[in-house]
């Protein structure tokens, strides 16, 4: 048993990733799942789908390797965050489709908790703001809006969870409801600080606390993958939020390391150490990770869209076919223009926090192309980015007196735009440093399964094997920076005040 299998469970398709020990890549299997939106600013997804092509795609990459089930030493789950599910307790089958971290339905009840004054006795608890982002809202509209389902919960019939516990509950055969303390540090109502679900705030959103899964350590028994699913069953032993996992993929162990993953949303991580705290920037203050009991806190900025910008260029406006023609398009783009595009499609995430805005595009010419949209759309990432980087530099600040973020280790898709990369490292004015391995969320899931089990090294001999790919250095003129920067500035302001 020399393998791990890392299963990615993420927001447009499911992965299974195999590494051999010595943490190299073997093989990969992907496969897109369906879109659902029923409504303006709401996003489903089918659960089946997400079980279905978990499976097949861990069958998928076993298969493509040459390997038998025997040959995989242990599991490890990352996975999206925030997503809500309510099964059956006895048959696992959902009540109603789970909804997405991106959906934005609860946005008139939390402005109204946050109307009401709770929003700073929930911050307190959980580091979270009062948004729909996050699952505890989204919990209680299903079990508000689906007949009959909070008179099941509260007969202990109905169980909820993040995907990671959804697939859990699957690969064991129903044997195991748990999750990690970082998927459950994103649900809005686990206690940070005290490690553990928060009655106060289980009462006021009228949540039964018997549906809630048990939290452990990222890495951990997680139980068996049954052995009709891979012809033997195969431990669980590492789990962790999609954006924790690249963290501890990115070997950021020490306070005041920072990465940032660019995937369908984009999400900025800074190691705080074993010390919360506690964002004067509208932040979040979640667990990096846990091991051995003992949570590692982080500073997080969350933007809601990066690769999906792209995927709006293709899907929505269809002037590109493959995500890979943004950056020739981007470096044909007309200087003399400056078309700004704030994609705020679904809200603005960090630190704007508003639900309720839309996207806009300013700049507009009659001679603007689709050249200038694909740079537009490249280009808000990094300005997103920016965002965060001034937001987390003030904070760091105010805790630990250091504001100074040296450099930012990056992943995820649209990372591997050199174009991308080379803009955000001139629009922060710090060096931005992409590692040989891009796959970090997968290898964190993986590094969690095998260090429990033996077969990988710890943090510090782990972050020894971080190798870097390239390094981009600021190359814009400080004056064209600024004025960029600004034109950014203006057009969020024009977008929040519409």
């Amino acid at each position: 048993m020399t393998h791990i299998l890392a299963i990615d469970q993420g927001t447009t398709s499911s992965r299974a990733i195999l590494f051999d020990s010595d943490m190299k890549l073997v093989a990969t299997a992907q496969e897109e799942f369906r879109q659902h939106y029923p409504d303006s600013g709401w996003v489903e997804h089918d659960p089946n789908d997400l079980w279905s092509t978990t499976a097949g795609t861990c069958r998928e990459v076993i298969e493509r390797a040459g390997l038998r089930g025997t040959d995989i030493a242990a599991i490890g789950i990352t996975n999206q965050r925030e997503t809500t599910l309510v099964w059956d307790r006895k048959t696992g089958v959902p009540i109603y489709n789970a909804i997405v971290w991106q959906d934005r339905r609860t946005a008139g009840y939390c402005r109204e908790l946050r109307d009401a004054g709770h929003e700073p006795m929930v911050s307190d608890r959980t580091g979270l703001l009062l948004d729909p982002y996050f699952s505890g809202t989204k919990l209680k509209w299903i079990l508000d809006n689906v007949d009959g389902a909070r008179a099941r919960a509260e007969k202990g019939e109905l169980l909820f969870g993040t995907v990671d516990s959804f697939l859990i509950w699957k690969l064991t055969g129903g044997a195991v409801h748990a999750t990690d303390a970082t998927n459950a540090a994103r649900t809005l109502l686990y206690d940070i600080r005290k490690g553990r679900w928060s009655a106060t705030i289980c009462e006021l959103l009228d949540i039964p606390m018997q549906m809630l899964p048990e939290v452990r350590d990222s890495a951990a028994d997680y139980g068996v993958a049954r052995a009709d699913l891979f012809g033997c069953d195969i431990p669980i032993r590492g789990v962790a939020g999609d954006q924790q996992a690249a963290t501890v993929g990115q070997a950021c162990f020490t306070p005041g390391m920072m990465k940032s993953t660019y995937g369908t949303g984009c999400f900025a991580l800074l190691n705080t150490g074993q010390v919360p705290v506690a964002s004067q920037n509208r932040l979040l203050t979640t667990i990096a990770y846990q091991l051995d009991g003992q949570p590692t806190y982080a500073l997080e900025g969350s933007i809601f869209i990066a690769g999906a910008v792209v995927q709006w260029l293709r899907d929505g406006l269809k002037v590109i076919r493959e995500a890979s023609e943004t950056q020739p398009l981007a470096e044909n783009a007309d200087p003399a223009q400056n078309v700004v595009l704030v994609p705020a499609f679904t809200g603005l995430g960090a630190p704007y926090w508003n639900a309720e805005c839309r996207g806009a595009v300013f700049g507009l010419t009659r001679n603007s192309r689709p050249e200038e949209f694909a740079r537009a759309a490249l280009e808000s990432v990094g300005f997103q980015t920016r965002d965060l980087l001034e937001a987390m530099r003030a904070d760091w600040a105010a805790q630990a007196g250091e504001g100074q973020v040296a450099t930012l280790r990056v992943d995820g898709g649209m990372s591997a735009s050199d174009w991308a990369m080379q803009f955000l490292s001139d629009i922060i004015d710090a060096p931005v440093d992409r590692p040989e391995v891009l796959e970090t969320t997968a290898l964190g899931a993986a590094w969690l399964a095998g260090m429990q089990i033996g077969l990988y090294p710890g943090c510090e001999d782990f972050a020894r094997t971080w190798a870097l790919e390239r390094q981009f250095t600021p190359a814009m003129d400080a004056g064209e920076r600024a004025r960029k920067y600004g034109a950014w500035q203006r057009a969020v302001a024009a977008t929040l005040s519409f």
